[in-house]
C-alpha cells in the first residue's frame, strides 16, 4: 500500500483511456478507502434493490425468467471500482464487501450472495485484465458487465433454477444480458462520467483529464 503520489499517463484523449497508476498492485490508502466505501454503499443498495423485485412480481408470475431484468444493478460496485480505482482486485473486493454487508443487513439471498459476489466481481476483473488494465472505455465496461451477467447466469441456472427448461433458461439469459448492459455497463459508465464532471474523482486516474484541464 502506498500513500505517495505516482505519475499517470493519459494514454489517450479521454478519461476513459487514461492508464491506471503504475505499479498496478501498489494500492494507495485512498484507493482502498474508496473501494471499501463503494462496497459499503452498495451493500445497503442491494438490500433495498431486493425489495424492488416485489414490483415485478406479476411479471415474474406470468413469465418467471423476467426476474433477470433487475440483475444488472448487482454488478455495479465491481464496475464502479474498476473504472475509478483502476487496479487489479478492486472490482472483486468492492463486490464481495457489498455481498457480505447485504447479508449482515438481512438481504434476502443469504450466503449465496457471497458466491455471487465472487462470480460477478470476477467477470468485471476479467474484462479489464484482457486490456492489461489499460482501457477503461464504455465498450470495456459493457464487456465487464456482460461477463458478470454470463457468469452469474451459469451459477443461477444450476443452483437456483435447475428445474427450468432450457427455453426458460435462455430467456433468463437474454434478460440477464440486457439488464447487465443497461443497468450496469451504461449506467455505471454514466455515473463515473457524472462524478468526473463534479471533480469528485480528482484523486483518481478517472478524473485526470479534468485535473489537467483545470491546471
Amino acid at each position: 500500500m502506498s500513500t505517495a503520489p505516482t505519475t499517470t499517463s493519459t494514454g489517450g484523449t479521454s478519461e476513459g483511456s487514461a492508464l491506471a497508476r503504475r505499479p498496478l498492485l501498489a494500492y494507495r490508502t485512498v484507493d482502498l478507502v474508496l473501494t471499501v466505501a463503494i462496497g459499503v454503499v452498495f451493500g445497503v443498495v442491494f438490500v433495498g434493490w431486493g425489495q424492488v423485485y416485489n414490483l415485478i412480481t406479476p411479471l415474474q408470475a406470468a413469465f418467471p425468467p423476467a426476474v433477470g431484468l433487475l440483475t444488472g444493478v448487482f454488478f455495479l460496485p465491481a464496475l464502479l471500482a474498476a473504472l475509478i480505482v483502476r487496479r487489479p482486485g478492486a472490482a472483486l473486493l468492492a463486490e464481495v464487501i457489498a455481498a457480505f454487508l447485504s447479508i449482515g443487513l438481512g438481504g434476502q439471498w443469504g450466503f449465496g450472495a457471497i458466491l455471487s459476489g465472487l462470480i460477478q466481481g470476477a467477470g468485471v476483473e476479467l474484462a479489464f485484465a484482457l486490456t492489461a488494465y489499460r482501457r477503461f472505455t464504455l465498450p470495456v465496461a459493457i464487456l465487464g458487465s456482460v461477463l458478470s451477467g454470463l457468469f452469474e447466469w451459469v451459477f443461477e441456472r444450476f443452483v437456483y433454477y435447475a428445474e427450468w427448461s432450457w427455453t426458460f433458461a435462455f430467456a433468463h439469459l437474454g434478460f440477464f444480458l440486457v439488464s447487465s448492459v443497461l443497468l450496469c455497463g451504461v449506467l455505471g459508465w454514466a455515473l463515473v462520467k457524472l462524478l468526473v464532471g463534479t471533480g469528485a474523482l480528482s484523486a483518481f486516474p478517472a478524473g485526470q483529464r479534468m485535473r489537467t484541464a483545470r491546471a
